[in-house]
């Protein structure tokens, strides 16, 4: 079978964002480098639009950009290949440790264990960062919390291993679901973690939380603010990312509408995370 492989030069901070967008695109593997990213796909599934999209989607990333492509013909489990890339990492109280890894973990650690498989929420991501940073401050014994657009499943278990008695968590993705089961098992908080395929129509109409917790797209958050609020307990706390540092201001009044107080706003790189107390 007879791939493309492109090779782009793209900020750390960016890659896992980038592909979480190629890989709707149909893109099978990614190598991460310092600065580098590298993307395969079957030669058939890769048009010349492709890389005009591709293109467009670099723009957004200043000084990001194409450095080749080119057509290559041997298979490989590709997936492999970018576990490769993939190392421990430490982000406020907690160790983030792919399972291959031998990193070991300081006694007033958190460890998660993530294999990400492709999967938005690594860890990588500043967006990722800043929320589990964020959450020690939030999560109280035997709160109940929702995660939506759960990803890998990283910030519902960071929550169960902070205390919170239990999370419900979404995704649409498919491939984020079975990755996000399969963290979940693995950090054996299967039993406090209830896993959904859908959007927020999979939540119990009468369901209410302590927490609500979304890393996701702005788009998404200004379209189920409301609902999130909805589902919030007086006195509940919000936190939301995946959001640029330019549209702050746009969810932050939005929360402000929707009865969100107390809002404070954290920042890595160019992005944000908002927290906000109903």
């Amino acid at each position: 079978m007879k791939y493309v492989k492109l090779v782009m030069k793209v900020e750390n901070r960016y890659q896992e964002p980038l592909i979480a967008e190629l890989s709707e695109m149909k893109f099978e593997g990614f190598q991460q480098n310092d600065g580098e990213l590298t993307a395969y796909i079957v030669k058939e599934r890769f048009q010349l639009q492709d890389r005009e999209v591709i293109e467009q989607l670099l723009s957004g990333y200043p000084g990001n950009n194409f450095v080749k492509s080119e057509e290559i013909i041997a298979d490989q489990n590709w997936n492999r290949e970018w576990e490769k890339t993939i190392e421990a990492q430490t982000i406020g109280q907690f160790l983030v440790r792919p399972t291959w890894s031998n990193t070991e973990v300081d006694p007033d650690q958190i460890l998660l264990e993530i294999d990400p498989k492709m999967a938005f929420g690594t860890g990588y991501h500043a967006t990722t960062q800043l929320m589990l940073r964020q959450l020690p401050e939030m999560i109280s014994e035997n709160d109940v919390a929702l995660d939506a657009g759960t990803g890998t499943g990283i910030l519902a278990i960071a929550a169960v291993k902070l205390g919170a008695e239990h999370v419900f968590a979404f995704d649409i993705d498919d491939w984020s679901i079975t990755n996000a089961r399969e963290n979940i098992h693995i950090n054996e908080v299967s039993d406090k973690v209830t896993i959904r395929k859908g959007d927020t129509d999979v939540v119990d109409h009468d369901a209410i939380f302590d927490i609500v917790l979304a890393n996701i797209q702005k788009n998404v958050i200004m379209e189920i603010v409301p609902f999130l609020v909805e589902h919030l307990k007086e006195g509940g706390q919000l936190l939301l990312s995946g959001i640029l540092e330019k549209d702050k201001d746009d969810i932050s009044n939005l929360l402000l509408d929707n009865d969100i107080q107390n809002i404070k706003t954290f920042k890595e790189a160019k992005w944000v995370a908002i927290q906000g107390q109903k």
